[in-house]
């Protein structure tokens, strides 16, 4: 009757064993450590760097616990927070000895102690929030007016491809703030290029005007239409934000809008706040623009004259003057895809680009109006425009396929193919607001929130031990696989565990004992109404689960709905909450009762139970006593 068969019993010593390997990682902490990254597209983090980070700790007097050449990035962890700060000042000086240029990111991190066979398991720690393991917080300033300003760049462009296509004889565009003017020569030729515009720029005000001896037009964006594009620019930029920071391998970043015009980012872990803000800005842009062939362009590049007006002066990958056209071709938002390759006949790697339909057309049609004439693909990164190629147009390129090259390591270019599939800022921002949170007190808030699961737990265990004897001490058992079982599965989710998330795992506690009260209660009424011990604690099990189930489910339906309408710390307490209460089913039903089975399912004449006093609701007297 109370007999598990062989393969349950397997089931439950399998998840002991899974939950104690994943939660254990969870107990080595974290280390403080000095992480070294390029700063550049350009620059490489390999053997060499490694190298002269090991001799500038050796010079120092620092002696690492651990030294790494992990991907793109070298990672050294030491004992303590002193010798982390000595040694990154250390490494900088080697690394970067020109502070104005720096050519590689030093930064303070935070790195689990787990040794190497948990890693190899893929057992980690869990993800500690900003409140938990300190770091940095930034609230972001949005710049609006520049993302309409941005806008209207982008449709002067378009409406002088759309008038040349439809031969409309013009005589200028320029864009003045945020407006479009257009000069004709007539009434009737401006006319005639109001409709156009009204019919094929929906996010445009056209109106006329005299202007002397010419008619000018002038186009405005919208109000409707210039809401749409600062809301479109705002998520976008969050959108780019989080493919940025994703790809540099960031933990668990916290990147949300707040307001109509903010963003706030929080890194945790990252206790260098200029590592933090080279993040947020080092996204890259692509431009394609005309390289400008004439006498005076001639003259600039050499350096021999000024830039003419039109142009501007850019520096190629081998540090060579390049004097491109200030109209821009393509930008990167007319990029769908960018991976690193190779080309087929030089073997020299490659970045190769995908465009979008409308980036396509204006490519072909560019490159076949520019025959023999050279164009240059700029990279724009940190604010800093490099020409990484500028050929010789030799025939139309249609198809929307390009590719990049320009004596680029394969390095570079995967660097490079990483950065334009992050996308681009839809609009600048600032930093109006930034704190950073210590590991210190970040160590305070574990101790408190491990100080109150641990008493909370210590008080509960206490009164079932004393209330229900033996089946007390089994519930607390039990209670103590749940916690166990919660801290896996947060672990292997890779899940985010804040202050928040440790009130809820404090209640999960409090709520997880709550089926072992009612299977407990159910077997003292079993004992109560003059049923076997083994009948009682059979009909205990199986007539309480349908309780148990009902307040379960209610409660985690509440918990299911602060995950979907909550966000920030609600979600975080949502979380641990709902799988809490998921992990308390499998454990105070499923893993109890296999506990009570292997006690007691042996024995055959079995008299009494060790689950407290049993009393009659009638006389009072007592039934039986463990």
């Amino acid at each position: 009757m109370n007999r598990y068969p062989v393969w349950k019993y397997a089931i439950i010593l399998v998840a002991l064993v899974v939950s104690g390997l994943y939660a254990l990682p969870n107990v080595f902490g974290e280390a403080p450590a000095v992480q070294v990254s390029a700063a550049k597209s350009s620059v490489k983090v390999d053997a060499a760097t490694l190298a002269k980070v090991e001799q500038s700790l050796k010079t120092a007097g620092l002696t690492p616990d651990a030294v790494s050449l992990d991907g793109a990035s070298i990672k050294v962890r030491f004992t303590d927070t002193d010798a982390q700060l000595k040694a990154k000042d250390a490494v900088q000086k080697a690394l970067n000895p020109e502070g104005s240029d720096p050519a590689y990111i030093v930064a303070l991190n935070l790195l689990s102690r787990s040794p190497v066979w948990l890693t190899s398991l893929r057992a980690s720690p869990m993800y500690l929030g900003l409140d938990l393991r300190g770091g940095v917080h930034f609230m972001l300033q949005v710049d609006m007016q520049a993302a309409l300003t941005k806008r209207a760049e982008s449709l002067s462009g378009d409406i002088r491809t759309v008038l040349r296509e439809k031969n409309v004889r013009h005589s200028g565009i320029a864009r003045n703030g945020q407006t479009i003017e257009v000069r004709f020569r007539d009434a009737a030729t401006a006319a005639s290029a109001q409709r156009i515009i009204q019919d094929q720029f929906a996010d445009l005000d056209a109106v006329t005007a005299a202007d002397g001896a010419d008619v000018k037009l002038v186009a405005t964006i919208k109000p409707v239409s210039g809401k749409t594009i600062q809301e479109q620019a705002l998520k976008q930029n969050i959108t780019t934000l989080h493919n940025r920071i994703n790809e540099l391998g960031v933990a668990e970043p916290v990147i949300q809008q707040q307001g109509l015009d903010r963003i706030v980012v929080q890194l945790p872990g990252v206790q260098d706040t200029a590592k933090a803000k080279d993040i947020l800005g080092r996204t890259a842009t692509l431009e394609v623009r005309l390289v400008d062939e004439g006498t005076e362009a001639r003259s600039a590049e050499t350096g021999t004259g000024p830039v003419p007006f039109g142009s501007e002066r850019y520096l190629d990958r081998e540090g060579n003057a390049v004097i491109v056209k200030k109209q821009v071709i393509l930008t990167g938002e007319n990029l769908t895809d960018a991976q690193p390759g190779f080309d087929g006949q030089t073997q020299e790697p490659t970045v190769n680009l995908s465009l979008d339909a409308k980036g396509a057309r204006i490519f072909r049609d560019v490159t076949r109006e520019n025959i023999n004439k050279r164009m240059a693909i700029l990279l724009f990164e940190k604010g800093k425009g490099e020409v990484v190629t500028a050929p010789v147009i030799r025939s139309e390129i249609s198809g929307g396929r390009v590719q990049i090259s320009g004596r680029m390591t394969t390095v570079e270019a995967a660097d490079t193919a990483l950065l334009l599939r992050a996308g681009s800022l839809a609009a600048p921002m600032e930093i109006i607001e930034e704190r950073t949170i210590g590991p210190s007190l970040g160590a305070e808030n574990i101790a408190k929130g491990f100080n109150s699961v641990t008493w909370g737990f210590l008080a509960v265990a206490v009164f079932m031990c004393m209330y229900y004897m033996l089946f007390g001490v089994i519930s607390s058992v039990a209670l103590a696989f749940n916690l166990l079982l919660l801290v896996a599965v947060l672990s292997m989710l890779q899940a985010t565990l804040t202050l928040p998330g440790m009130a809820a795992m404090a209640l999960v506690l409090g709520m997880a004992i709550d089926a072992n009260v009612l299977i407990n209660e159910r077997v003292r009424e079993e004992l109560r109404n003059g049923a076997s011990p083994q009948a009682a604690i059979h009909a205990g099990y199986d007539r309480a689960w349908a309780t148990i189930i009902d307040s379960n489910v209610t409660t985690l339906i509440a918990g299911l709905a602060l995950l979907a309408f909550g966000s920030g710390p609600v979600r975080g307490f949502a979380v641990v909450h709902c799988l809490g209460i998921l992990t308390s089913m499998f454990s105070g039903v499923f893993f109890s009762r296999g506990l009570v089975n292997l006690w007691y399912g042996r024995q055959k004449k079995l008299k009494t139970v060790s689950i407290g006093t049993v009393w009659r609701p009638d006389s009072g007297n007592e039934v039986t006593t463990p």
